[in-house]
C-alpha cells in the first residue's frame, strides 16, 4: 500500500465540466513523485483534494490507509502541504508562526528547536526569524512555509510549485531536504513547471492533460533516451 493512493478520483465543477477524470496514482514511501502538466490541466485541483481543501465528486483518496473523506483529521496529522502562494499570518514573527504550527501538531519543545534550527540554517533564514512576516519577501515566506511543513516530520509532503520564488541556493537546499526526507521514508508529491528539475529529482512522474493522466511510472522508463521536455511536448501535441 502506498503512502498516498488516489483511486478513480474525479472532480466535476458547475455545468458538468470535469477538472479531473478518473485519476489513479500511488506514491510510496521514499518516492519523489513529480506531477506535471500545463496550467489548467488539473494539478492544483488534485493536490487540493489530496490535502482536504477541496471536496471531490467520485473516487477515493487514502493517506497511509486513511480516507481523506471519512478520516480527514487522521490524514491531516500525517500530511504537510505547501501551496504555490503560502498565506502566512503576517502579524507574527517567523519563529512565532513556526511555534504556532508546532503547537498544532503537538511537537515537543526539544524536537521543534532542533528541526527549526536545522532547516532555518539550511535555507538561510535563521537570522530573520525574529522579524515580522509582513516584512518578508515572497522567497522568505516560502522558506518559512517549508520549515513549517517539516516541523512535524510528515509521512506525506505535498507541494504545489515549490521552487517558484526561491533563490538558486534555497532551491538547491530544498532538493537536498527532499532527498533527506525520502531516505527516512517520507513520500513527496509535488507539481512543477520546471521539467529539468522533475527529470533530475523525481524517481516517478505523472503527466496530466485536460484532467486525464496520460503518462505515469518510473521517470527513466517514461523518458527512455529522450528528455522529459521532449516527452512532455510529444504528449501535448497528441490529439490536439
Amino acid at each position: 500500500m502506498g503512502v498516498l493512493e488516489i483511486k478513480n478520483y474525479t472532480k466535476v465543477y458547475g455545468e458538468g465540466k470535469k477538472a479531473c477524470d478518473n485519476v489513479n496514482l500511488t506514491v510510496e514511501a521514499g518516492d519523489i513523485f513529480g506531477f506535471i502538466g500545463h496550467n489548467g490541466a488539473g494539478k492544483s485541483t488534485t493536490i487540493k483534494a489530496v490535502v482536504g481543501v477541496l471536496d471531490f465528486t467520485e473516487g477515493e483518496i487514502f493517506i497511509d490507509g486513511h480516507s481523506v473523506k471519512s478520516e480527514p483529521l487522521e490524514c491531516k496529522k500525517l500530511t504537510a502541504y505547501i501551496p504555490d502562494n503560502p498565506d502566512l499570518y503576517e502579524n507574527l514573527t517567523g519563529i512565532q508562526f513556526l511555534n504556532f504550527v508546532a503547537d498544532a501538531f503537538e511537537v515537543s519543545e526539544e524536537q521543534r528547536r532542533e528541526r527549526i534550527e536545522k532547516y532555518a540554517t539550511q535555507l538561510g533564514i535563521k537570522d530573520a526569524l525574529a522579524n515580522q512576516i509582513s516584512s518578508y519577501s515572497h522567497g522568505m515566506k516560502q522558506k518559512v512555509a517549508i520549515i513549517s511543513a517539516l516541523v512535524h516530520e510528515p509521512k506525506l509532503l505535498v507541494l504545489d510549485e515549490p521552487f517558484v520564488g526561491l533563490d538558486p541556493k534555497a532551491s538547491y537546499e530544498l532538493k537536498n531536504v527532499m532527498h533527506e526526507l525520502c531516505a527516512k521514508g517520507t513520500a513527496i508529491f509535488f507539481s512543477t513547471h520546471v521539467l529539468e528539475v522533475a527529470e533530475k529529482l523525481c524517481n516517478k512522474i505523472a503527466i496530466i492533460k485536460q484532467g486525464v493522466i496520460v503518462e505515469t511510472g518510473n521517470t527513466e522508463d517514461i523518458i527512455g533516451k529522450k528528455s522529459l521536455e521532449e516527452v512532455f511536448l510529444e504528449v501535448e501535441d497528441e490529439n490536439k
